[in-house]
């Protein structure tokens, strides 16, 4: 495994965009630290982002990986762009001839992906946990452990994501046309949500049916944050509204896209050992 992992980030290091996208991404994993110092000086009214609790334990992790997750479009581009260039520069190929079998060209890229979800959460925990200690009100090592799942969510979202992204690469051969087909993909399940609530269930059982699809379930694993904030529920009971939603990473969210994971990698390597190389 170690030697499959070797020549892929060999192949990943010496192409130039593929270095530029990867450092581009962990540089912008970072940025969430500058949230921290957004402030807006009103007159009177003084406004400091990090003061509304955003960086406090145990939040921090479920906001942090919610934001975090929506930079992951630069790793997908360096996976389809990754598996574009071993079908243009032949050199899936020449692995195969070199002794590479198909199974094992498959599992060096699902290596990738792996590595790729890993480092990036760890990357996450490490700034959120660095954010967390500067600017948390509630410092206590029970606290700061507490939702600790919601790194293991962003794990598996990425896991599942990128996987379907590997396939699509494998599928589409053409870096362009996979993250294309990826847009045309969570447009038909966005119409597909329209579709079925519109002409056959309620919000509930629609939103219970479209957790079944692959980009949808990825989604679901971390919900929106924004609405735990006391201020947004201040604001909210003073117009009368009581927000009673569930925040929690469900066990059964995460098997689902496990399967889907399970079910792209399967998917890409039928294809690979169908094709003619």
């Amino acid at each position: 495994m170690k030697r499959l992992l070797q020549i892929e980030f060999i192949k990943l290091w010496n192409n130039r965009a593929s270095k530029v996208l990867i450092i581009s991404y962990f540089l912008l994993l970072t940025t969430v630290a500058l949230v921290a110092a957004i402030k807006f000086d009103i007159g009177p009214i003084q406004f400091h982002l990090a003061d509304q609790g955003i960086f406090n334990f145990p939040y921090i992790w479920h906001f942090n990986t919610f934001i975090t997750a929506f930079f992951k479009l630069f790793l997908a581009i360096v996976i389809v762009s990754m598996m574009a260039n071993e079908y243009s520069n032949k050199t899936i190929k020449q692995n195969l001839i070199d002794g590479l079998s198909k199974k094992e060209f498959i599992l060096s890229k699902f290596l990738t992906v792996i590595s790729f979800s890993l480092v990036s959460t760890v990357f996450v925990f490490v700034v959120s946990l660095i954010l967390g200690l500067i600017y948390s009100d509630f410092k206590e090592f029970s606290i700061i452990i507490s939702d600790l799942e919601f790194l293991v969510a962003f794990f598996v979202k990425l896991l599942g994501f990128f996987s379907f992204c590997l396939f699509l690469g494998i599928l589409v051969k053409r870096s362009a046309f996979a993250l294309g087909f990826l847009i045309l993909w969570q447009i038909f399940e966005g119409f597909t949500r329209g579709m079925i609530r519109w002409k056959l269930f309620d919000g509930n059982t629609t939103d219970t049916i479209m957790g079944f699809f692959p980009l949808n379930a990825m989604f679901n694993l971390v919900k929106e944050p924004f609405s735990r904030l006391k201020a947004v529920q201040a604001a909210t009971q003073q117009m009368g509204v009581k927000l009673e939603l569930n925040y929690a990473v469900q066990w059964y969210e995460i098997l689902i896209v496990l399967l889907w994971t399970a079910i792209f990698i399967y998917l890409s390597y039928a294809l690979l050992k169908k094709r003619d190389l």
